[in-house]
Parts: C-alpha cells; sequence; structure tokens
C-alpha cells in the first residue's frame, strides 16, 4: 500500500507536470531593450541606473516615445511633453518659458533631456522636488501651468478607452488596465534612451578629431582653477556628463524670489542652489540658467568673469565672487566659448530613434 500511494502520487506529479509544460503559454513577453553606449561612457563612466521593477524594453520604450509625443496627455488635446522638450532644442524649450495649455508660464527654463540614466542622486526638476524618472513624469500632466488636467483619472479613462493603447500597455506591462504609474514609467523608459555622446570633443577624446587652437585654450581656460575654474561643476574629460548633477547657488543673486532647493527642502542654507545642468549641446539649448535669464553663451561667460554676486549661500567654489568673478580676457571669454561649443552632438538632435 504504501508503495501504491508513493507510485500514485509520482505519477501524478509527472503528468501534472507534463500537462502544465504541454500547454502553450500566450502570455506576451516584451523584449529586453538594449542601450547603445558611447564608448566614452562604457570607459568613464558606472553603468547606466535602470531601475530593477521598470526594466527597458522594445516594447515599454516604443510605448514611451509615443505617449511623450501624443497631445492625449493634455487636458485639451494641444499639449505634448515634447512641446516643451522639443528634439531639435535638445529636448529643452527654445523660449525663457514654457508655455502651458492655457497659454500660462511659470518661472523656469525647460530643463534639456538626455544621459538622464546616468542621474546618481536621481533627483529631477531644476530644485530636485522628484525623486526618480517615474515620478517626474507624474507632475506636469495636472500642473495647472503644463497639461493642466485636474486628475490622472481623466488621463487614465482617455488612455483606457482608447483604440490602441490597452493592446500596447498589454504588450509592454502585460496589463491592458492602464494606469498613471504604468503610464509614468513607459515615459520614463523613453526618456533613459535619450543619449548624447558624439560630439567633436568626445571625437577628440578618441582621437577622431583635432581642437582648434582656440578650442584648446577654452578647454585649458575651463579646467584652469585660475581663470575659467569651471570644472568643479561641470565635469572633466573624466566625466563626459559634463556636469556634476549636484545644486548649487553659482551667484545669480544676492536676494531671492525663487528659492530652488531650499523650497524643496526648507533649509535656509539651500536657498538660491539649482542644478547644475550639462554643458552638453549648448548650441541648441539657449536660453541659460534655470530661469533662462541669458540668451547667449556670451552672457553666461559675462556673468561667471564679471557679474557674481554675494549671498549667504554662494558656493565656496564661485572663489572670486567678491571680484565679481574670475575677469577673463576678451580672448579666453571667445575662446572658452569655442570650446564649450564643441560639447555639442549635431547627430544627437537629428536621431531618428527620439524623433517622432
Amino acid at each position: 500500500m504504501k508503495h501504491w500511494l508513493t507510485y500514485s502520487f509520482v505519477c501524478i506529479l509527472f503528468f501534472g507536470c507534463s500537462s502544465k509544460d504541454d500547454t502553450p503559454d500566450d502570455t506576451y513577453v516584451p523584449i529586453p531593450y538594449q542601450l547603445e553606449l558611447p564608448s566614452l561612457f562604457e570607459e568613464k563612466l558606472i553603468d547606466p541606473i535602470i531601475p530593477l521593477n521598470n526594466p527597458l524594453t522594445v516594447e515599454g520604450v516604443a510605448l514611451g516615445k509615443r505617449l511623450f509625443y501624443d497631445n492625449i496627455l493634455s487636458v485639451d488635446n494641444t499639449k505634448a511633453c515634447a512641446s516643451c522638450h522639443m528634439p531639435q532644442n535638445a529636448f529643452t524649450d527654445s523660449n525663457q518659458f514654457s508655455f502651458g495649455v492655457s497659454n500660462v508660464s511659470g518661472n523656469r527654463n525647460s530643463m534639456p533631456l538626455f544621459n538622464l540614466a546616468w542621474n546618481f542622486d536621481d533627483k529631477y526638476f531644476w530644485d530636485g522636488r522628484a525623486l526618480g524618472l517615474e515620478h517626474q513624469a507624474l507632475e506636469p500632466v495636472t500642473n495647472p501651468i503644463e497639461l493642466e488636467n485636474s486628475s490622472w483619472t481623466e488621463v487614465e479613462n482617455r488612455l483606457n478607452n482608447h483604440q490602441e493603447y490597452p493592446l500596447l500597455f498589454e504588450q509592454a506591462f502585460g496589463t491592458s488596465a492602464i494606469t498613471k504609474n504604468l503610464v509614468t514609467k513607459a515615459i520614463a523608459q523613453f526618456e533613459r534612451i535619450i543619449i548624447s555622446g558624439n560630439s567633436k570633443f568626445d571625437n577628440y577624446l578618441n582621437n577622431q578629431a583635432t581642437l582648434t587652437p582656440e578650442e584648446q585654450n577654452g578647454f585649458d581656460v575651463f579646467m584652469d582653477e585660475t581663470r575659467g575654474d569651471c570644472f568643479h561643476c561641470h565635469g572633466n574629460p573624466n566625466n563626459p556628463l559634463w556636469t556634476d548633477n549636484q545644486f548649487h547657488n553659482n551667484g545669480l543673486d544676492a536676494t531671492f524670489t525663487d528659492l530652488g532647493l531650499g523650497e524643496v527642502t526648507g533649509n535656509p542654507n539651500d536657498n538660491g542652489k539649482f542644478r547644475s545642468p550639462s554643458l552638453r549641446n549648448l548650441a541648441y539649448t539657449a536660453p541659460y540658467m534655470h530661469d533662462g535669464r541669458f540668451a547667449t553663451l556670451e552672457e553666461v561667460i559675462e556673468h561667471y568673469s564679471t557679474g557674481l554676486q554675494n549671498s549667504p549661500t554662494v558656493d565656496s567654489l564661485m572663489k572670486k565672487v567678491d571680484e565679481g568673478g574670475v575677469n577673463l580676457s576678451a580672448q579666453d571669454k571667445a575662446d572658452l566659448k569655442a570650446f564649450l561649443l564643441s560639447l555639442s552632438d549635431p547627430s544627437f538632435i537629428n536621431n531618428p530613434t527620439y524623433i517622432q
């Protein structure tokens, strides 16, 4: 009897497993997305940050791209993420302030979007108020000066009743029930694959281009602590992001109407601090600074040369604030601009992978 029970159990287990294995599985499995990394990124940087709960897939990235360019996310179907983050401007806006659905603007310039997968502290916006790309994408949909929906429920209903989106979400995430969390996961996947790493200076570092004497001197100014002293906040050839992704008060104002990071943390020592943007693609991202106050690179360079303003929270890296700045010569200013422009990547703004 004992042996018969044992035999029966084995038979049940065997045929049960066989039956399960023989049943076709119709569940669609998304295809992993293979990031193509610039050689300098592979050499100089750690691996990009991809959340375990939102891996990159071909279907997820394609869905995120479609959502990024789709006006369906705005209350009246007139605006999309791409309305304020345009590929021809390295995914920023050529206006000082972006205009929302009701033609109302805020008081900050739209940040460019590229190389976000290497933002190692994973804080977003000029003031760092969003932790993670997925959370960053939540706010613009309901913001009264951006896409202006009264709630995410409106957007979820619109997408769930769409002819195509439920199937696209099923393929990307295994469910046709569309939620705001899945929408922002898809958008974040697309944003993480937006990579810029093919500038003239990148090619120079790869021994595939030669700098002009002006660009070389501009680079020397950038790296020289007694002249430009730019590299502390904006990196060097060993940091191809060309930003430290940290928050600094760079001497724009003596008093603040916008507290920046201080508004988020509540710490007065953070007042006037904003994220250091990447210096890549400056040829396309004017105007400059968190509030777009400078229309040209010449104005930016002049700020650091003669326009620094002292304040209680000014960064210690603004070493010559009491002198107004680093006081560059006319030649050094012109050459510094030439170097900065060599960090721009024409292939990036024309890459069909990112453009609708």
